[in-house]
């Protein structure tokens, strides 16, 4: 497999960061799809993909995001052309007869909730970390963030779906310059990494 040239290095890592604002430039349902359609290749375990993402594009369900959050993430939410909840499902089992073939997967999971819940989180996470990948590899940025009543987030989306639960917020648009800090410090390797 060919390593990917400094450019796209830098769009996806060195050079990308988070936004705290967009420029007025749309972002349409084709590019919605079109980052679902690029992180859905990527690996989770046993092909889970727990995640569950509502895209709220319009001012009625940025608005009603925006009240479950912090009065700092708020405006973030209001202004961005779309902000998205990353949920993630603990009934994600039941669709492994379709997402993993290969084996009696669900097995492993009926009747242990514990189970299903770590595997949840931990595989929404990555796919959480993958629909950011994916939005900047399509030239797009984001702005995950914290910073939200997750309860009320729940109440307000996934009331119809009570095994589906929030991970994150994140923004999406073409980020505006003026509204992020100077880059922080990242380590190098020796830092915070031991080959034994």
């Amino acid at each position: 497999m060919p390593v990917l040239d400094d450019a796209a290095l830098d769009q996806i890592f060195r050079k990308a960061r988070t936004y705290n604002g967009y420029t007025d430039a749309p972002v349409g349902t084709d590019e919605l799809r079109a980052i679902w359609d690029l992180m859905k290749w990527a690996p989770t375990s046993a092909n889970q993909m727990p995640a569950r993402l509502v895209w709220c594009t319009t001012d009625e369900s940025k608005a009603k995001l925006a009240d479950c959050v912090s009065a700092q993430n708020a405006p973030k939410i209001l202004n961005a052309p779309v902000s998205v909840i990353i949920g993630m499902d603990r009934e994600f089992h039941e669709h492994l007869p379709m997402l993993f073939p290969h084996a009696d997967a669900k097995a492993w999971f009926d009747g242990n909730v514990e189970l299903r819940a770590a595997s949840a989180f931990r595989n929404s996470t990555l796919q959480g970390a993958y629909f950011i990948i994916a939005a900047r590899a399509l030239g797009l940025d984001t702005g995950p963030m914290s910073g939200f009543d997750a309860g009320k987030v729940d109440a307000a989306f996934f009331a119809e779906t009570p095994a589906v639960s929030t991970n994150f917020i994140s923004t999406l648009g073409h980020g505006d310059p003026a509204t992020i800090f100077d880059r922080s410090p990242r380590p190098d390797f020796e830092t915070f990494n031991s080959i034994v």
